[in-house]
């Protein structure tokens, strides 16, 4: 039981810090183009992770019973998995580089599950179809539709002032920031419930063949969001809104509208995207359309660099955490 609550808190807290590390995702164009103050938007994001919380629970099954053989889950390893997403969210925060907290997990999971069992405990073929393939794809398709819908904006835009066009969309920004917290809240909330109910499973309180999430793991994980959205994360705020391209209203409104479409859609099928890689993609694409070196691609190189390296470092890390916590019980 001891074990079990360590988890619990625990994984509140890889909540909490996956919130203050993706608040940027929802409002870092909205603050940098003042379609909302800081303070406002921190606001509308926490409550809207919250309601998106609420969604579903395909993407907690995924992360629950997809990833690693079931048969192998142990309360050490889920707890290895944990510390080793929220050490490198924290270094990737500190550094301001917007990475990936769903691989950071996925890699600690991955890890912590080769250093207690081996190879065999991870479901390769789950590994691939479900954070492999969305994790190429996701981008991909968040940076083109981004790319079309900006396109269309500018063909609707074109004989119109450039600065009526940004009042008309500093007022629209507001409701595809809310999209995207939504959005953000139906995937990644969903994540921390997926791996507290896999803990109940290891600790014999829940079957696993009836892999359902309770009410009491859905209300405080999207509560433990909530939280850690309304901190903020500033560092990274800057990185996405300021840092990619320079961002306009109108284009803010295209990236975020491209990323909630996606965020939302993969959520619904089950696939735990990242959505830090989906939002920083659907801004590159919107930035695209003025021509490409609008997009600063050494910042944007670092940050793919950072996607690259978050399942082998945060692996890395879980397994070190997993053999250490071996040692010491």
């Amino acid at each position: 039981m001891a074990w079990l609550i360590v988890i619990v808190v625990v994984a509140l807290a890889f909540d909490y810090t996956n919130g203050f590390h993706d608040t940027a995702n929802a409002i870092a164009t909205s603050v940098s183009t003042r379609a909302l103050s800081p303070r406002i938007a921190v606001i509308m994001a926490a409550i809207m992770n919250m309601l998106g919380a609420f969604a579903g629970e395909n993407v907690a099954k995924t992360v629950g019973k997809g990833i690693i053989q079931t048969v192998d889950v142990t309360q050490q390893l889920v707890l290895a998995a944990l510390v080793g997403a929220i050490a490198w969210n924290l270094i990737t925060w500190k550094f301001s580089i917007p990475s990936s907290s769903s691989h950071a997990l996925f890699g600690g999971m991955i890890g912590a599950a080769i250093a207690s069992a081996g190879v065999s405990a991870v479901e390769w073929q789950g590994v691939v179809d479900k954070i492999i393939v969305p994790m190429v794809t996701s981008p991909v398709i968040g940076f083109v539709a981004a790319f079309v819908i900006m396109n269309v904006l500018l063909l609707m835009v074109f004989r119109h002032p450039p600065a009526g066009v940004n009042r008309v969309f500093r007022l629209l920004q507001p409701v595809s920031a809310a999209a995207v917290a939504f959005a953000h809240g139906s995937n990644d909330a969903q994540k921390t419930m997926g791996i507290i109910t896999m803990s109940l499973v290891a600790a014999g309180y829940q079957s696993a063949t009836n892999f359902t999430i309770p009410t009491w793991v859905i209300v405080a994980s999207a509560s433990a969001m909530a939280l850690g959205t309304y901190s903020g994360g500033w560092r990274i705020i800057k990185t996405l809104g300021t840092k990619v391209i320079k961002i306009d209203p109108i284009h803010g409104f295209a990236a975020e509208t491209a990323a909630a479409g996606v965020i939302y859609g993969t959520a619904h099928l089950g696939f735990p995207i990242s959505t830090t890689q989906t939002i920083t993609a659907s801004i590159m694409g919107s930035g695209a359309t003025d021509r490409l070196s609008a997009v600063r691609w050494g910042v944007a190189g670092n940050i793919v660099t950072a996607w690259v390296l978050t399942l082998p470092a945060a692996g890395l890390m879980a397994a070190a955490v997993y053999l250490l916590l071996n040692l010491v019980a």
